[in-house]
Formats: C-alpha cells, structure tokens, sequence
C-alpha cells in the first residue's frame, strides 16, 4: 500500500480518500490555507501549504475541483521540481479500464465511471460518478466531466473545459478549451473555447432560445 498525499481541502479530496482505500494510505492534506492548518479532511491532517509537496515522499494528487485550479498547482509545483512521475493516477476500484484506453497521471476516475472503446483521458483530468465515455472519446488535460454525464463516440473535451452534472454531447462534436456546459445540457454543435452553453438544445448563455425561452 502506496502513502498518498491529498492536494486541497476539498469535497474531491474527501471522495479521491474513499475510492483510494484499497491502495493507498492517505498521510495527509496540503491546502494553501492557512486557517485550514491542523484540522482534517477524510481522517487526514492538513499538514501546510501546497508548496510543501516536495518534501514528502508519498504519491500527490490534485483534488482542486476546477480544470484552471489544478492546473494552477501542477504549473506551480513543476517549477519546484515535482514531474509527472510524482502524480497518483486514482481509478475507483470498479471502474474497468479497457485494452485501448488511457489515463493519464493525476487523473481521477470515481465509482460508476464507463468507458467503452479506445477511449483517451489526460493529464489531471476528473471524472464524476456515473458519466459514460464511449468510443473514442478524448479528454483534454485538466478537463472536468461531473456526475451522469453522456459523451457520444469520437467527442473532444478541451484543456481545463467543465461539463456539469447530467448533460449530453452528440457524437463527433468539440467542446473548446476552457468552456463551460451548463446541468442537463443537450449539446448539439462545436463549443468555441472559453463558452459558456446551457439548455436543451444547448445555446451560449444570453442567446435567446427560438422558442422564446432562455
């Protein structure tokens, strides 16, 4: 069993501990606040700031919940020297990853997660229960797909992009980098980067639906 050291005081941190019980030991939480210091997340201490993960010879984990936050630690944390090598790549015991599928380091996959057929998962890259990734599907580094989500075959998350809880993106489309959809989303064209699109079917926000509705 591996020590494993939790990055952020977080929700994510808290189920990244319960799905990591069969192979890890949690040794503790770093978090850059400082009125977080000495309490405990998940049975685990809140041992000081991020800038410490060097000085522990545990596996790290990210458990910041939006695609920009991690990236913002991993950036911070290479410059002091900590590679991917460093990162944890955290798959929920009953998640079965396929012959043709990656996962990339530092990722998270939590219970109920599918994926289907030559499925591709970056970098630090967090998946919520119950989404389904089928063929050919790619998640860009730093993506995020929350709870019940649906990718059809062949669609592309980009870099640090957050899909909410329940939405559902049609086959062979391209959510852009940094972009944003909206709970129970149902997304029927290419997202541009940094978009944010809501609704069924799904519309940038502040366009008018045809219906008249918003």
């Amino acid at each position: 069993m591996r020590d494993l050291l939790l990055l952020g005081a977080s929700g994510l941190a808290r189920e990244a501990a319960a799905a990591a019980q069969s192979r890890h030991r949690v040794i503790g939480v770093l978090d850059d606040d400082p009125a977080l210091r000495g309490t405990r997340v998940a049975g685990a201490e809140v041992l000081g700031g991020m800038a410490h993960a060097a000085e522990y010879d545990a596996d790290l984990l990210v458990c910041v919940g939006s695609g920009a936050g991690r990236r913002s630690v991993v950036d911070r944390l290479d410059a002091l020297g900590v590679d991917d090598r460093r990162y944890t790549t955290l798959i929920d015991d009953a998640v079965r990853v396929p012959d043709g599928c990656a996962v990339g380091a530092g990722s998270i996959l939590l219970g109920g997660v599918v994926l289907t057929a030559d499925v591709t998962i970056g970098r630090h890259v967090v998946v919520m229960p119950n989404s389904t990734l089928t063929h050919d599907v790619r998640l860009h580094d730093f993506a995020t797909v929350t709870s019940g989500v649906s990718l059809a075959g062949s669609v592309r998350v980009g870099e640090a992009a957050y899909i909410g809880m329940n939405a559902a993106v049609r086959q062979g489309l391209a959510i852009g980098a940094g972009a944003v959809i909206g709970m129970g989303a149902a997304v029927l064209a290419d997202v541009p980067d940094g978009e944010t699109w809501v609704g069924v079917p799904a519309r940038p926000v502040g366009v008018p639906h045809p219906e008249g509705r918003s």
